[in-house]
């Protein structure tokens, strides 16, 4: 899966398991359509946890980090639909990332995600980001895996609550994100505990007690689809 533009968007929540249905429809329906609409947004992707039964990742790419801060963008966030207005507050523990994207490196579209959030040690940025774009780019060439990618957060200096936050609530943030996708997800898994484990990253500059979870793709749209329908 190769990142598809300069920017992203990463978000984690939770939804309660009498909510699924009706969240899977209105996120399929109207707010990926929605959302891919806006200039600038080039894919969503919606993934399921295989180890937490509520948790759910979301990722935008965004071809230019502008878009973060553009009117369509805003605009978006700061009038929700009906249906979105009632959907929010059944986010729950939302983080969301606005990211640069630092390197990306496979393609196609995958069918497993390993994310680990993480942080650099103070003075281990450089080291940290050299270690992690030689491996992500030698670890999106293996059998079994399709794309590693390494996205920073930077909020836009100008961000400021929207609509959408108020109505959620307070949303964490993450630091660093690690993205590793493939088509077989025992060697997602694999890789992302062994190459990519808390000791491992650690030695190359990373704080303690990453975070990682695991998933499978759920639904995936790009401008093409929302064209089409």
């Amino acid at each position: 899966m190769s990142l598809l533009g300069k920017a992203a968007v990463a978000m984690w929540w939770n939804i309660r398991p009498e909510r699924r249905a009706e969240f899977g429809d209105w996120h399929s329906h109207e707010h990926f359509p929605e959302r891919i609409s806006i200039p600038g947004f080039r894919r969503g992707s919606r993934w399921t946890s295989t180890t937490d039964a509520e948790g759910f990742f979301v990722l935008y790419e965004l071809e230019q980090y502008e878009v973060l801060t553009s009117r369509g963008y805003l605009d978006r966030l700061n009038a929700p639909t009906p249906w979105s207005t009632r959907m929010m507050p059944h986010h729950l523990g939302m983080v969301r990332s606005q990211c640069r994207v630092a390197a990306s490196f496979g393609g196609g579209v995958a069918t497993s995600l390993a994310t680990i959030r993480l942080s650099p040690r103070a003075g281990q940025e450089a080291q940290l980001q050299a270690h992690l774009s030689e491996a992500l780019g030698a670890m999106a060439q293996k059998a079994g895996l399709t794309g590693a990618h390494l996205l920073l957060t930077d909020t836009p200096r100008k961000s400021s609550p929207t609509t959408e936050q108020r109505i959620r609530g307070r949303d964490g943030a993450a630091d660093w994100i690690v993205l590793l996708s493939g088509y077989d997800a025992d060697v997602v898994e694999r890789a992302g505990a062994e190459q990519l484990s808390p000791s491992a990253l650690h030695a190359a500059g990373a704080q303690d007690n990453p975070t990682t979870g695991r998933y499978r793709l759920a639904f995936t749209m790009t401008p093409q689809d929302v064209a089409a329908t």
